[in-house]
């Protein structure tokens, strides 16, 4: 494990960062936040997932596992790069607050288009070949399948001419010739969005400030890996989900939650020692430094809700391949840093996966001031663990305190010495960094004391999720400085 001890980092999505075209991307903002980040001492930046979003525009909702965001591919690094003139894109000024995916979906790909067709007028295509070949476990399937969506506008897979929905091996291997060009342009974005990528790590790396990013447990339906690798995940012999993944009903949501990610077959899986996982963590330790695994609780045991209801109230648990997979892993990939996100419904078994593997567990701050729970309170926290006020899927602190009730907000108030209100924010900061857990990360949000107008996420809502945008003066001196006396206060630096 080289996850630093007694060390910080922020969380903040590639999407929030301030650009000038409507959404983060990684262009020079991002590398002004990774300075920004050296300012302030942090070891550490989280984003969410890095791929292709699909409908609700999640990030844990992607096209595929493997390939990256076409919208955080920067056109200013384009026009450095002689793809582009600034009248291709300069029409898509759009600074405000918040994010219009559905604006970006009708005019992102034209101004990609412009500089795939300057690209193809470049005499050495090598590094594009290259690209080509070394990513051939995922990247043909993904540009077929990206081709085939827009010929068929945007619709799901299950959706298309029988030939294709089956990949029956001629028709596509005549798709793929009558329409190579469009097939290379879906894989060209890929490989420019892995070089602006891995550009921008390096850069972060050099500095010394690592990358933690997510990796999702569950693939979207209409995803390129359920349709190019059907035999992986529980479908019926018209590739219709047999179950759907989701949670159960809990004190915060009556029906549970219903995901509707496809299941995977585990059995069939194993078959080929998991070849799909190993590929998959491979190309994330290419992305990222530290992966945190999102639900790692299903690895051990998965809920499964009968596809087509319309809750998850009639959902059942069924055992995961546990330990197993993750050993099988490591054999081939024993380097990596992994994070396990082991929030929601834990039990014995999953503790004990978690420690047989010895990963780091989360803990979350806004999950911890139940006076009745002596065992999940801060007090408690053990080392091997990374600490979060709250996640992307919390509200942030501001809102978090001033949603809860007054005997509830007197607990915490108490708990953390503070009688202002508005010192919630820093209060919940401090405790965080002054845990015992190896690592803490905070969210930019509540650095910037934003309340709801900050929230990233309200999960099992579709709409104002995924929008939020900081602005280029919120990467000032002053909050720097602040972050970094904290950093070194509580001596995570």
């Amino acid at each position: 494990m080289n996850i630093r001890s007694s060390s910080a980092g922020i969380l903040l999505p590639i999407f929030s960062l301030p650009n000038p075209y409507g959404i983060g991307t990684l262009g020079q903002e991002a590398y002004d936040f990774v300075d920004f980040l050296i300012k302030s001492k942090q070891s550490y930046w989280q984003v969410l997932p890095l791929g292709p979003t699909s409908y609700g525009d999640s990030p844990y909702q992607s096209f595929s596992t493997f390939a990256g965001n076409p919208y955080f591919i920067d056109f200013d690094l384009l026009k450095k790069d002689g793809l582009l003139e600034t009248l291709d894109y300069e029409y898509l000024r759009d600074e405000s607050n918040y994010i219009n995916y559905s604006h970006l979906y009708e005019t992102r790909f034209i101004v990609l288009r412009a500089a795939y067709q300057n690209f193809k007028e470049l005499k050495d295509q090598t590094k594009f070949n290259d690209f080509i070949k070394d990513n051939e476990y995922w990247l043909k399937d993904y540009s077929l399948f990206m081709a085939l969506k827009y010929q068929n506008n945007g619709k799901s897979f299950n959706h298309w001419a029988k030939e294709y929905l089956n990949k029956d091996e001629v028709a596509i291997e005549k798709y793929y010739i009558e329409n190579n060009d469009e097939v290379r342009f879906w894989s060209f974005i890929q490989y420019i969005f892995y070089k602006q990528w891995l550009n921008l790590k390096e850069y972060a790396n050099n500095k010394g400030l690592k990358i933690i990013g997510d990796m999702p447990i569950y693939t979207a339906y209409d995803s390129s890996d359920v349709w190019s690798k059907p035999k992986y995940f529980q479908l019926d012999e018209k590739l219709v989900p047999k179950k759907v993944a989701g949670c159960p009903p809990d004190g915060f949501t009556l029906l549970g939650q219903l995901w509707g990610n496809p299941l995977y077959n585990w059995q069939e899986m194993k078959k080929d020692n998991y070849r799909w996982w190993i590929e998959r963590f491979k190309n994330a330790s290419k992305l990222f430094d530290v992966i945190r695994i999102d639900h790692f609780r299903g690895f051990e045991a998965y809920y499964t809700i009968p596809y087509g209801d319309k809750d998850a109230t009639r959902g059942k648990w069924e055992k995961g391949p546990n330990v197993k997979l993750f050993k099988t892993i490591e054999k081939e990939l024993p380097n990596l840093d992994i994070i396990a996100e082991n929030l929601g419904f834990l039990t014995p078994e999953v503790d004990k996966m978690l420690k047989k593997l010895n990963y780091p567990g989360m803990k979350v701050l806004e999950f911890s001031f139940n006076p009745n729970d002596i065992e999940g309170s801060v007090s408690n926290f053990e080392v091997n663990n990374v600490v979060y006020p709250g996640t992307h899927d919390n509200p942030p602190i501001r809102q978090w305190f001033d949603e809860l009730d007054e005997k509830e907000r007197n607990y915490v108030k108490d708990y953390l010495f503070f009688k202002d209100d508005y010192d919630c924010g820093n209060a919940l900061i401090r405790c965080a960094l002054a845990s015992h857990c190896r690592l803490a990360i905070i969210s930019f949000v509540d650095y910037l004391q934003k309340n709801k107008e900050g929230r990233l996420n309200t999960p099992s809502t579709l709409g104002n999720n995924w929008i939020f945008r900081i602005e280029k003066n919120d990467l000032n001196n002053d909050l720097a400085s602040y972050i970094a006396y904290l950093t070194t206060l509580y001596h995570r630096n």
